[in-house]
């Protein structure tokens, strides 16, 4: 298992799904976490338990599009484990689901800030300061709808194909600083966001049935696997857990 004992992590979207799950994983390996969530109430409790468990977490709310918020949960993590070693770019939303003509400008922008905008503000805060230390590690949560478009969908495939771009220019920028940059597309995952997906009926990821969906710790012990030794190789790509030699690597069985 990865020994992250000592290091510094900040996990986005922490409040539920993979991130939830991620939080609780790295602490496990011994990280001192900092949950990054706008939910304030939903994030301290998953870091009371957490904590419950042995592990250290520390809450913070946290709008990932607001650059100072962003930046506040970044010092935390300073703070408290003394640097920031681990940065898992997570935050991300589905709704609203909806039609291009149809949809409303302003939900369809803010949907697109939380699965795009964020990713490069947590690459702009964290990448200075890991690159400076010669180490670090950026996990961008990324999907199959970065790769391929789904009716409904317009502004979660248009986000995270460029999200998945940020990948790889960041690795192309850091990469001999000693940083690594890794994306991963979990797949469909039994979260909150595919029981909106169901409820939507549009496009064929509605009709999967739901023993389709791997449970969300599968992405976090993957997570876990990248920020190890193993996770150097991957550097500027994208990983899937669709790849049966991946989870086989990992040790993710049914």
């Amino acid at each position: 298992m990865t020994d992250l004992t000592g290091k510094g992590a900040v996990v986005t979207g922490a409040s539920r799904g993979i991130g939830a799950a991620t939080a609780r994983v790295l602490a496990g390996a011994g990280a001192h976490v900092v949950l990054a969530a706008r939910t304030g109430s939903e994030i301290e409790q998953v870091a009371a338990q957490i904590r419950d468990a042995g592990g250290t977490a520390t809450a913070v709310p946290c709008d990932v599009t607001d650059f100072a918020a962003f930046e506040a949960a970044m010092a935390a993590c300073e703070t408290e484990a003394g640097q920031v070693d681990i940065l898992i770019n997570n935050a991300g939303v589905i709704d609203p689901i909806g039609h291009l003509a149809d949809s409303d400008p302003e939900a369809w922008v803010r949907a697109a800030a939380i699965n795009f905008k964020s990713v490069y503000y947590g690459l702009r805060l964290a990448l200075p300061r890991m690159t400076a230390r010669g180490a670090g590690t950026i996990i961008n949560v990324s999907s199959g709808a970065a790769h391929s478009p789904l009716e409904g969908w317009s502004h979660y495939c248009s986000a995270k194909a460029a999200a998945h771009m940020l990948t790889r220019c960041a690795d192309q920028e850091c990469r001999e600083t000693g940083v690594h940059v890794i994306g991963l597309s979990p797949g469909t995952v039994a979260t909150y966001m595919q029981e909106a997906i169901s409820a939507s009926g549009l496009n064929p990821v509605s009709q999967l049935d739901w023993s389709a969906h791997i449970p969300p710790d599968w992405p976090a012990r993957a997570i876990l696997w990248l920020c190890g030794p193993d996770g150097a190789a991957f550097a500027g790509e994208e990983v899937s857990l669709r790849d049966a030699d991946i989870r086989a690597r990992i040790g993710l069985t049914p």
